[in-house]
């Protein structure tokens, strides 16, 4: 007599979850790349091409500077942008290192899943960190980096697991939509740049899945006073982020004037740190705020009234009333 098939709500759902993880590992293999061999290929980075495209840095905003100086500005951003790709993929790797324990004696296709995961997070992290030598090596002195990776990843763990898998969905997004939507399609970006990010997509989509099966488990566990918790969690997580986007912006904006070679008059100087903010909260915050599958995903696991709460508090530190509405 053949055993009983449990068709459980619980049953089905992690029969899909598994389903959904074992294609992720299909598509780790698949697309399964190295930094020597794939990436860096050993050369070196063109200064004579920008960095980031201007739909990204927002550099044409900025009519009073020549094509040397967007040109110049790109680099800085671009620094800046691989900078946060490896910032946040610190505790983004380190929160998947522990919810694979959830795993270990469980489901082994959402084990192997997460292994890969980390494995690829650690890559990717080595690669920025090989092109930030390379820029560094290529550009003036005087570059400062405001955050330390470690120091700002504990403070994000520090926070409910559904709010940290919320953001690193949202994080594991933003790269996606800016490799198809601008870098992609950008001639004039260095093709080293473009590569390194072209490879970092690749992965990030399998990554940006796992993220939403496990931030969907972790929901699924929530009482409404937990999730209410976990939504003022992801607030200040995200303000977090806005409070080092700020620093990092007015930094760069200091290291831009004095590598310009040039002295800007005072208009000039905060339309200049106007663009750095803009472009940063842009590429690292609104961006992925607004990504629709985001907003489909948040709004199946918030109630109106949490909804309400993050858009009041999106709308105090996003650059656009447009953008802030939009969530």
């Amino acid at each position: 007599m053949n055993a009983a098939v449990d068709l459980s709500p619980d049953s089905i759902q992690a029969a899909r979850d598994s389903a959904r993880y074992s294609r992720c590992i299909s598509e780790s293999r698949r697309v399964r790349w190295d930094i020597d061999a794939d990436v860096l290929r050993g050369r070196h980075l063109d200064f004579r091409r920008t960095f980031l495209p201007a739909s990204m840095s927002r550099a044409e905003q900025l009519e009073f500077l020549g094509a040397d100086e967007h040109r110049t500005l790109s680099h800085v951003q671009g620094r800046t942008y691989a900078g946060f790709l490896g910032l946040t993929g610190r505790f983004i790797a380190a929160k998947a290192q522990e919810i694979s324990r959830e795993h270990w004696l469980g489901d082994q296709l959402a084990l192997e899943s997460i292994v890969r995961f980390c494995d690829e997070e650690l890559k990717h992290q080595e690669l920025f960190r090989q092109l930030e030598r390379m820029i560094d090596d290529g550009m003036p002195s005087g570059y400062r980096r405001v955050a330390d990776p470690n120091e700002f990843a504990r403070r994000v763990l520090s926070r409910s697991t559904w709010a940290v898998l919320a953001l690193s969905c949202l994080l594991e997004l933003l790269p996606q939509a800016h490799y198809t939507q601008s870098i992609a399609v950008d001639a004039d970006v260095s093709g080293l740049l473009r590569d390194a990010f072209r490879f970092h997509w690749l992965e990030e989509c399998q990554h940006a899945i796992v993220d939403e099966i496990e931030w969907q488990r972790a929901d699924r566990r929530l009482t409404q006073r937990e999730r209410d918790h976990a939504v003022a969690d992801l607030i200040e997580l995200i303000s977090a982020m806005d409070g080092l986007v700020q620093q990092q912006a007015a930094a760069d904006t200091a290291y831009f004037h004095a590598i310009s070679g040039r002295a800007f008059s005072h208009q000039q100087s905060r339309a200049i740190h106007a663009v750095f903010l803009r472009a940063y909260r842009w590429q690292h915050i609104s961006a992925g705020v607004r990504h629709p599958h985001f907003v489909r995903l948040l709004s199946s696991m918030t109630t109106m009234q949490q909804q309400q709460r993050i858009r009041s508090a999106l709308a105090s530190i996003l650059w656009d009333r447009a953008e802030a509405t939009a969530v």
